[in-house]
């Protein structure tokens, strides 16, 4: 299967990008929310929020902005924390933190909610929701919770990788 077309991310056209400039793009442009968090188990909060500033090559800087980060999600008091002294929520708000570190221009997050309770799951994605109001953050949430779908501004539903409607 052949696809044409362009894609413009952030008023760059990606689609003619070598692999090497992709992943710069990646990195500094995307953020990813996880289902499952990926945090790296032996680090705090802190140092997991850090790491995609380390992989950008941020040095100045880059623990003031894990901080500020993670003060925008709730968790200033958790910095020190590991994974496994962090609730299922606040987990996933470190995620969050750790792919919003580099204020991309779009957050992509894989079933944000699917691990958490549902008042703990609206509390994210309420988070998640504010974060695009207030900061003009594209986000694109793929899940199979119709409530959850029933809270943005967009549903498009996808079958076998192909679009068959797209609600308003």
């Amino acid at each position: 299967m052949t696809f044409e077309g362009e894609y413009i991310l952030d008023g760059e056209n990606v689609s003619r990008l070598r692999d090497s400039q992709l992943a710069q793009v990646r990195s500094h442009k995307v953020g990813f929310v996880f289902q499952s968090f990926n945090l790296l188990p032996r680090a705090s909060a802190l140092a997991n929020v850090e790491l995609p500033l380390s992989y950008s090559g941020v040095t100045r800087g880059r623990r003031e902005k894990a901080m500020k980060a993670l003060e925008s999600v709730g968790l200033a008091d958790r910095v020190r924390h590991r994974p496994t002294e962090l609730s299922g929520g606040e987990q996933q708000r470190v995620a969050i933190a750790r792919a919003l570190v580099n204020d991309p221009a779009i957050l992509l997050a894989d079933e944000p909610t699917g691990n958490l309770d549902s008042k703990v799951g609206k509390e994210i994605i309420d988070l998640i929701l504010e974060l695009n109001r207030s900061r003009g953050t594209t986000v694109i949430i793929v899940t199979h919770d119709q409530k959850i779908a029933g809270e943005t501004q967009r549903v498009i539903h996808l079958q076998d990788g192909l679009v068959v409607e797209e609600a308003q």
